[in-house]
């Protein structure tokens, strides 16, 4: 039975309609664990350490994918629930174009700086910045993929496929799982192998959903000729700024947590680091699935002024938050032996600092939760600004000041336990704003 974004939705609804986005979020973090894998075990912990380096600077260009994503299916999801399916579709061409014209240019101008930019991230050897540079650059080439891989992700489940979806994220994990065995396990390609992987794999994220969306596909959207619309435009990056802030400065406090690590532990800390922050890409995955599983859904009903099916999605989604919190916190403690010796079990001193790490770590699982839904849920709500203040205060404000302090008082220690600490902050802030607003949407 076909699950609509009017529906009322219960518990098991709710779940068949968010599985394919939370699977797919997983599956697009265990194929980038692929890549740190194949390095770390065929190539050796310098390139390891250099492709974690390198990736935050990656990720802060492609974050404009996110941004016009989220916040243009929430503006899109929008209008379809106010019954204007023509406007709906002209807002989703342009912001599809405007990807496809931005990721060649960001693309270009990243390629260029890149040796530079290694350099001032902390990168000294110099076989370290030779992977960190070709890694990156042949990383660039797919940028224009990914930005679209990460806008598809959303705009399928406002189209109300969530499953094409997962289908099109699993052959791109796939793909790039392929070829990781072949340009780095069986043939001496090395950091360039792992690279060119990735991009192929993201061409294949973005560019299938693309042609779908061209074709007639008996979905709400479909994909015209560009009008472009400057006020439309305008109010996406101000609903998705939340989602480009988070991005942006995860992967800039990633270059933060790789400088002190470097500072304190070499290139053991970058390395014990990439494998701690790989499993939290799995695990948090799951979190920002459900967030664009369920974004569309409240969306919609917030443009249909459906105040009692938004008091039942947040109610149901803080539950379900606290639930997954737990179960994830506990996993991490049972995995982190096991999961370090997978990655790093070559290296009797970095094993023992990735495990000690991982269960500092681990609390943060049990927080995150509710601080990605709550930023996701306000993006849903058109309220990018509040949701902006969440996600720059998570993942900037408090991390930030948590990784300058707390090493000073506790070592290497304070650095694993910097997440927890911004996530616990950023909760109460997140609680703050559900409680302040509760009164103009209605959600409770």
């Amino acid at each position: 039975m076909k699950i609509q974004l009017s529906d009322h939705f219960t518990y098991k609804r709710l779940f068949r309609f968010v599985w394919p986005s939370i699977i797919m979020m997983v599956f697009i973090s265990v194929y980038g664990v692929v890549d740190g894998l194949f390095v770390s075990n065929f190539v050796g912990k310098t390139a390891f350490a250099a492709v974690n380096l390198v990736i935050p600077f990656t990720m802060v260009l492609g974050a404009i994918g996110f941004m016009l994503g989220t916040g243009g299916s929430a503006l899109v999801a929008k209008t379809l629930g106010e019954g204007d399916n023509e406007r709906a579709n002209r807002y989703f061409s342009m912001l599809i174009y405007t990807a496809l014209i931005l990721g060649a240019v960001i693309a270009a101008a990243g390629i260029a700086v890149m040796d530079p930019v290694v350099r001032l991230m902390g990168a000294e050897d110099e076989q370290m910045i030779a992977d960190c540079v070709t890694y990156g650059r042949i990383l660039l080439l797919g940028l224009p993929a990914f930005m679209l891989q990460n806008m598809f992700q959303s705009f399928l489940v406002t189209a109300e496929k969530p499953t094409m979806g997962l289908i099109v994220t699993v052959s791109a994990g796939v793909t790039n799982m392929v070829l990781d065995a072949v340009l780095i396990g069986l043939l001496p390609c090395g950091v360039a192998g792992a690279a060119a992987a990735t991009a192929i794999s993201q061409c294949v994220g973005g560019i299938v959903p693309l042609v779908f969306f061209i074709r007639q596909n008996g979905t709400p959207l479909r994909l015209g000729k560009p009008s472009f619309d400057g006020g439309a435009l305008l109010q996406t990056c101000g609903n998705g700024s939340s989602e480009l802030l988070s991005n942006v400065s995860m992967s800039l406090v990633s270059m933060l947590y790789n400088y002190q690590l470097m500072k304190l532990a070499g290139e053991n800390g970058v390395a014990a680091y990439g494998t701690i922050m790989y499993v939290q890409f799995v695990f948090i995955a799951i979190f920002i699935g459900y967030a664009i599983g369920t974004a569309p859904i409240v969306s919609y009903h917030y443009g249909a002024e459906n105040h009692k099916e938004l008091k039942n999605l947040l109610f149901k989604s803080v539950w379900l938050m606290i639930g997954g919190g737990v179960a994830l916190m506990l996993a991490a403690n049972l995995l982190a032996a096991p999961l370090s010796q997978i990655f790093v079990g070559y290296d009797a001193e970095l094993y023992a600092m990735t495990e000690r790490g991982f269960r500092v770590h681990s609390f943060s699982f049990l927080l995150c939760g509710f601080c990605i839904f709550g930023s996701s849920f306000f993006t849903a709500l058109n309220n990018g600004a509040v949701s902006a203040i969440i996600s720059f205060l998570r993942t900037v404000v408090f991390q930030v000041s948590a990784v300058l302090i707390l090493p000073v008082l506790l070592g290497i220690d304070g650095i694993w336990l910097s997440v927890s600490v911004a996530e616990l902050a950023a909760l109460l802030v997140t609680v703050v704003f559900l409680v302040k607003l509760k009164n103009r949407y209605h959600y409770a």
